[in-house]
Formats: C-alpha cells, structure tokens, sequence
C-alpha cells in the first residue's frame, strides 16, 4: 500500500493533486486544516478496515456523542420549562389532567472560569467537526462531478462533446446546463450546436436605441484598468463626428489621477467640448446644472476600490433622482471571471443601464464576460475593440457576439479533470435560467 500526504490551498486542489500522482483509484484516509490551506492523506490500494466505519475518528465520535447528550438534555429541559408555562398559562396546548406544573429545580452555578474554559472547549469542537463536514462535503462533491461526468459521457456521447465545445469558449457550468436544456432533445450534432448558439444569442441583449442617440446623462463606471476615460474619448468622438462639437458636454469625477483630468482636457480641446471637472465637495447635480440644456453629457467616474468610502460616495452620487443619469459599468474582456464579478457586485449599487465591453482585440475568451451580462441581464451597448478614436468602437450585434466568441474558443479540448471540475460546481450552485 502506498501512502501519501498532499498539500494545498483548498480541498479541490488538493485532490487534483492526489489525482494526478495515485490516479483516480487513490483513496482518502484523512483531511485536515494546516496553515495556508489543507492536507490530505491518500493511499492506493487501501483496504477499509473490517470495524465500523464510526471508529475511523474515535475523537470526532466522542465529540459528537457529548454534543448529542448536550442537545437531548437541554431539550428535555424546554420540553419541562413549556410544559410548566402551559400549566400556569391556562393550559393553551394540553387538556388540564394532562401537564402538571412543577417546579423547576435551580441548577447549580458553575464558576466563571470553568463556564468560560467549557464554552471554548466545546467551541473548538465545534469549529473541528464544521471543518471536517466541510471536507467531507468537498470531496463527496468532487466525487460526484466525475461519477457524473464519467455517466456523461458513456450514455450521451453527443451532450458531452457539447459540453466540451462550450467549456472552450469560456461558459460557466451553469449557463452551459441552460443552453444544453434547450437543444437535450435535438439527435443530429450539428443542429443542436447551431440551435445552441442561436439560444446563446438570444440570451444577449442590446440596446433597441443607441444610447448616444438617446442622449442625456451616461456615465461610465467601473474598476481601474477597465478602460473607461478611453471609451468615453470614443464615444465623444462618435457623437461630434455625427451630430457636432455644440450639443454634447465632458464631466469628470475622477479628481485621483491627475492624468485622466489631462486626457479628459486634451480631449474637450481637441473636439472643442467643455470640460467641467467636479471637486471633492461639490456634488454632481450643482456640476450637472449648467449643461442641461446640452444633448449628451458624458461623465468619466474614477475607478476605485470596492470597499472605499468614496466608491459608495460616487455611486450615490450617480443614483440621485436629480442627475437622472443611465450608468453603464465598462468591462474588459481580458479580465478573469472573478475580477467581472467583483466588479459588477462592487457598482451594481448605482443601478445600471447596461455594459459596454472593452479590450475585445486583446481578449482570448469571450465566455466569462458575455456570462456576466446574461446573468446579470445586462444589455451590451457597445463593444470596443482596439485602441483607434472612434473607429474602434462598435454598436454590438447579439449574434455577430457569439460568432467571434466561437473563434476564440480555446484550440485543446478540456481536460477530463477539468470537466469533472465543472459538474462538482453544478452541486454548488442553482441552475440559470436563459433567455
């Protein structure tokens, strides 16, 4: 019998790990929390111990008993204190021969070291027996996405090459399980796959209207790094070369970087549009007031932390009746599915009108971020995608989205790993509905 320890951040890393070295027959003999994350213990070609499987933890056991005694005992005792308050109180859940009131015996007062020391004994236990159940639960988990994707692929061979095709293109597990919902009773591959994308298609929504077209208050918001003062530049630009320089206005709320104030001047001199900075202490609707009367004003907001007192100050700001304005939360395609998320959590609280996507010609995936906007029912008003001023922004065009996603899917198939990965998520986590 071989044995083994392995180490990892977390229970699905680790047992990756014990995959790759001992194989799928490996079998887990032991978990437990270390510093930095958790350490499993495998075996190959273990044998299960003849005794019941109750004495494989002989201390958790005990815990369990003693929490299990403590739980009948204060049971028994509501169960009296009610019985006496039903006797007193007129007999409201018992006829009157039935409960007898009796008194309770007072119970002796332990000492406040002892109570103090018992309550963090069993606290620790507590907390022991939370993190073993937490394993346990991760590796039943684990266990599960391979049975089932194993399942997979040997009764619906066809499902799971749909599978495969759609982990290439970046989708999560859940809108993956959507979409397949919608084509499980077509037979020939390629219709399904092309009903499939037309589903995907139709889950992406954009805009009736143009939002330059219009008009009022849009404002761009988002993490740093996004792209946000540059597509404002775009959309300065779009707007001036198709309508003029006299009806559209620049505001700026990001009074961190001193260079986006200059970008966002150079800007307003070049298409010869006022600029107005708004400070610190001024609020938005004093800056908003004299631009009323343009068509489109267009506000660049300064990309901050999630946790700032002053994100939750500009979101406010933003969200205010007065400012009426239509806040769009500018996304890089480059970015990772949970840095989307974080961002999208982070500035959700303004209200927003939709998204608008950056940084397409560098992204090597579209999945993670047209799962984002269809999750979140975001519409995606504009997609830009390369560094030209205004060339390289685009009215977007739901099915011409899941073409260039499909061309950037990843050329390798998916690892087994990695699917079996993905249906342990599908135990995590509801379904999501399409469309």
């Amino acid at each position: 019998m071989q044995v083994k320890r392995f180490f990892a951040a977390d229970m699905r890393q680790a047992m990756k790990l014990v995959r790759d070295e001992l194989g799928a027959d490996a079998s887990i003999i032991a978990n437990r929390r270390v510093a930095g994350g958790v350490e499993l213990t495998a075996a190959l070609d273990y044998q299960v111990p003849a005794a019941p499987a109750r004495q494989a933890n002989p201390a958790l056991e005990a815990e369990l008993r003693k929490t299990q005694s403590r739980i009948a005992s204060a049971h028994a005792e509501l169960s009296t204190r009610v019985e006496a308050d039903n006797g007193q109180n007129g007999q409201l859940f018992a006829p009157a021969a039935a409960v007898a009131a009796k008194p309770l015996a007072p119970r002796p007062a332990l000492p406040r070291s002892a109570a103090a020391a018992s309550a963090g004994t069993e606290q620790s236990a507590l907390d022991a027996m939370r993190f073993e159940l937490h394993g346990l639960r991760e590796l039943i988990e684990v266990q599960l996405g391979s049975i089932a994707w194993g399942q997979l692929q040997t009764r619906k061979p066809q499902q799971a090459n749909l599978w495969r095709r759609l982990q290439r293109m970046g989708l999560s597990a859940d809108l993956s399980r959507a979409l397949l919902e919608r084509v499980a009773k077509v037979t020939e591959p390629r219709q399904a796959w092309r009903m499939l994308l037309a589903h995907l298609a139709h889950a992406i929504r954009t805009p009736q209207v143009e939002p330059l077209e219009e008009g009022g208050v849009i404002a761009l918001v988002g993490p740093a790094g996004m792209g946000k003062t540059t597509t404002l530049a775009k959309l300065a630009a779009r707007y001036v070369l198709k309508y003029g320089a006299q009806n559209i206005a620049l505001v700026s709320m990001d009074s961190y970087r001193i260079g986006a104030q200059e970008q966002l001047k150079t800007l307003g001199r070049i298409l010869n549009v006022s600029v107005t900075q708004v400070d610190p202490g001024q609020s938005l609707t004093q800056a908003l007031a004299p631009l009323m009367r343009k068509r489109v004003v267009l506000v660049d907001t300064a990309g901050l932390p999630g946790s700032a007192p002053e994100l939750r100050m500009q979101l406010e700001a933003l969200a205010s009746r007065g400012v009426k304005a239509k806040n769009y939360l500018v996304l890089a395609a480059t970015s990772q599915s949970q840095v989307l998320k974080a961002a999208y959590h982070s500035y959700k609280r303004c209200g927003l009108s939709g998204c608008i996507l950056t940084k397409l010609d560098e992204a090597t995936s579209l999945g993670e971020v047209l799962g984002l906007a269809i999750s979140q029912h975001l519409p995606v008003a504009y997609l830009a995608d390369g560094p030209k001023i205004p060339d390289d922004l685009q009215v977007p065009r739901s099915h011409q989205l899941v073409s260039r996603a499909v061309s950037l899917q990843a050329s390798e198939e998916p690892s087994e790993d990695a699917m079996a990965d993905m249906f342990a998520d599908l135990y995590q986590h509801p379904s999501q509905r399409v469309g």
